[in-house]
């Protein structure tokens, strides 16, 4: 048998090794990244999953079905917004399905536990909606990232402009629960900066809607302004009850966006001229947003809102990451600092992320107005949250 002369068989040799290794390249950069939605599919806010999701995979579509190169592979859980049942689900999606990237959830007590998985296991978590401030503070970590808010921000920036429009007394009201507490802290630390005084915070427990005793102790006290923090179905009739008390003709009336986000119709006429703040508004005119709003309707045959955005931007988030590393997600630390780093060009207006992974961004003045809540003016540029307790 005939051989090739040593030198002669070097070069191919080197081509077959090039070829074998351009090969696993190329395997390597399609092999899909696996993605973790845990999100509510059953219960009350299910429609608010449904939302994150639609607005997630928007994105990806927007890119051909890609992020980085590199396709997605989704595993689903039901969180069915269940505290008592969050870790088991995380644990399926982290050791059952050994997904690259947990993205969830609405419910602050189920994201707490997702947090808490995260760290333990070093998985990549993005937060879409879950305004918990400990999520982005005591319990920050290089791994977990928001594309939402914290409760402190739309609670601060309503205080700014209740304390602007030059109010001195406030009364607070909201559920006795973290989300409203968190809030409520957040209006009182810029009103009272602002010269105001917050002079009785009322609370009920979750989800009580019995109001009318705390309404009476309103109208006796007469403050310049009243701040609430409530969403759904208690929002509703809290903004119904106030009306039918006589309350919005002589008290105005401020809230988190979540006052009026999705509850307007049922809200009728109780709620027109009823001003909150929040980091998106329906009607803001930027390209960005004229052109999200579109391609959402298109797709999905229905208008986004403030979940969709959220939802949408996450995968933006992990988008810039993934594309700094060309899709080699084994370059986590690398990625990881590329997300912290990159100004995301969202429906809400360009926002960037601090140092413990919450948006920094513009927080809006709404006024409801038929069925949207429409942008007034920028209430705080660039807000960030404080992330107290977070050490990295």
């Amino acid at each position: 048998m005939k051989t090739l002369p040593r030198l002669a068989l070097a070069p191919v040799f080197a081509a077959a090794c090039a070829a074998a290794l351009a090969t696993g390249a190329q395997a390597q950069g399609q092999a899909p990244l696996k993605v973790g939605l845990m999100l509510p599919a059953t219960g009350t806010y299910a429609a608010l999953g449904d939302m994150i999701e639609k607005g997630f995979k928007l994105y990806v579509q927007e890119q051909g079905g890609k992020l980085a190169g590199r396709e997605i592979q989704y595993f689903k859980v039901d969180d069915e917004s269940d505290p008592s049942k969050a870790t088991d689900n995380v644990n399926k999606l982290i050791k059952r399905d050994n997904v690259d990237v947990l993205v969830g959830t609405v419910h602050s007590g189920v994201a707490l536990a997702m947090a808490k998985a995260a760290k333990e296991s070093n998985t990549l978590l993005i937060v879409p909606n879950a305004g918990a401030d400990a999520i982005t503070g005591p319990m920050c970590g290089a791994n977990i990232l928001r594309s939402s808010f914290s409760n402190w921000q739309p609670g601060y920036s309503t205080g700014v402009v209740a304390a602007q429009k030059g109010y001195k007394r406030a009364m607070t009201i909201t559920w006795n629960y973290a989300a409203g507490q968190e809030t409520v802290k957040g209006f009182a630390e810029a009103f009272e900066k602002g010269g105001g005084k917050v002079v009785k915070d009322l609370t009920l427990p979750f989800p009580n809607v019995e109001f009318q005793a705390l309404l009476t102790e309103i109208a006796a006290q007469k403050p310049d302004v009243v701040f609430a923090f409530f969403a759904g179905g208690g929002a509703v009739k809290f903004v119904k009850d106030y009306d039918a008390a006589g309350l919005k003709k002589s008290i105005p009336l401020f809230g988190s966006g979540f006052l009026t986000d999705g509850t307007l119709q049922a809200q009728g006429p109780s709620a027109q001229g009823l001003f909150t703040t929040l980091h998106y508004a329906d009607s803001l005119d930027i390209p960005k947003n004229n052109a999200f709003r579109k391609s959402f309707a298109l797709a999905y045959k229905q208008n986004a809102d403030v979940y969709a955005v959220q939802g949408y931007d996450a995968a933006q988030i992990l988008g810039a990451g993934l594309a700094a590393v060309k899709g080699d997600f084994a370059k986590r630390d690398a990625m990881l600092a590329a997300m912290r780093k990159a100004t995301v060009d969202s429906p809400r207006g360009k926002f960037t992320l601090s140092a413990a992974g919450n948006p920094v961004q513009d927080m809006y003045l709404r006024e409801a107005k038929g069925e949207n809540n429409e942008y007034r003016a920028v209430a705080v540029k660039a807000l960030a949250d404080p992330a107290r307790g977070c050490k990295l």
